[in-house]
C-alpha cells in the first residue's frame, strides 16, 4: 500500500518490537498464573483462616472489579499489547506504534496505583503483582524507545488511514494468537463449572 507520507525505522526497531512482544507474553503468563490462584487456590482457603503476604493482597477488596480478578483484566491488557505488536509485524505501519503509546501509558498508571495499594494501604506485597507491574513499566519504556527509533508522521495525519491498514492486515497472524490467549483465560473460568467427579478419600 502507498500512503501520502513517509516514515523510517532505525534497524533496532524490529528488535525492540521483539523484546516488547516477549515482555508482553511474560506479563500475560503471570496474569494466567494469578488468575489460576484466584480460581483454584483461594476457594480452598477456609473463610475464617488468617491470611497474610501475597494472599492478603489478592484477596483484598481492591483485587476485584465487578467480581473479576484484576489479574484477569491484566491478561486482557497484555493480549492487547501482543495483538498490536503482531499487527505491526504484519503491516509495519507507524500508526500502530502511536496507538500503543496511550495503551502502555495507561498500564503504567494502573500499575502505579496497585503498587501504592500494596505498599501504602494493604501493607503487603504480592510478588506476581509486582512482576506484572514491572512488565508494564518495561513495555512503556520499550514503547518510548520505539518512538525515538522511528521517524513517523503525526497521529492526526495517519488516523484517516486506519481503514486501509485494516484492509492490508493478515488477520490470522494477528488474531489467532490473541484468540488462543482469550480461550486460555476463559477456559480457566470454565473448569470450576465442569461436572467433575467428587474426590474419593483414601481409606
Amino acid at each position: 500500500m502507498e500512503f501520502d507520507y513517509e516514515w523510517r525505522y532505525s534497524p533496532r526497531v524490529t528488535i525492540l518490537f521483539g523484546l516488547f512482544t516477549l515482555v508482553a507474553v511474560l506479563g500475560w503468563l503471570v496474569t494466567v498464573a494469578l488468575t489460576a490462584i484466584h480460581l483454584f487456590a483461594i476457594p480452598a482457603i477456609p473463610a475464617d483462616a488468617p491470611v497474610q503476604g501475597s494472599i492478603e493482597v489478592i484477596t483484598s477488596q481492591w483485587a476485584y472489579v465487578f467480581g473479576i480478578p484484576l489479574a484477569t483484566l491484566g491478561g486482557f491488557y497484555y493480549l492487547t499489547t501482543i495483538g498490536f505488536a503482531l499487527w505491526w509485524y504484519d503491516t509495519r505501519h507507524p500508526l500502530l506504534i502511536k496507538i500503543l503509546t496511550p495503551i502502555t501509558a495507561s498500564g503504567v498508571a494502573f500499575s502505579a496505583y496497585f503498587v501504592y495499594l500494596q505498599l501504602g494501604v494493604i501493607g503487603e506485597i504480592c510478588p506476581f503483582c509486582m512482576m506484572s507491574a514491572g512488565a508494564t513499566v518495561v513495555l512503556f519504556a520499550l514503547e518510548m524507545m520505539l518512538l525515538r527509533g522511528s521517524t513517523t508522521p503525526s497521529l492526526t495525519r495517519m488516523k484517516g488511514d486506519i481503514r486501509r491498514v485494516l484492509e492490508g492486515t493478515n488477520y490470522a497472524v494477528v488474531l489467532v494468537p490473541v484468540f488462543m490467549g482469550l480461550v486460555t483465560l476463559v477456559g480457566l473460568f470454565m473448569v470450576p463449572l465442569l461436572p467433575l467427579p467428587e474426590v474419593v478419600p483414601f481409606a
